[in-house]
């Protein structure tokens, strides 16, 4: 038997990448899970920035641009 090689493990992730990129395709996300990744987004590029940046800093910044828009 031929162990397998590099190539035929990439080949693998790739094809087990192209499986989850079709589920996330059909995934619906709530409102609540968009906001929350939303703020994660902001987080992590904001505190890459700036390390005093913190998780509170952005949710308490999102909380009053959500009451501005009412």
């Amino acid at each position: 038997m031929v162990p397998p090689t590099r190539l035929d493990y990439i080949g693998e992730m790739i094809d087990a990448l192209k499986k989850l990129i079709e589920a996330a395709k059909t995934a619906n996300p709530s409102e609540e899970h968009r906001e929350e990744q939303r703020r994660s987004f902001v987080y992590g590029n904001t505190h890459f920035e700036n390390a005093l940046i913190t998780r509170e800093m952005v949710d308490r910044e999102a909380e009053k641009l959500a009451k501005e828009e009412k």
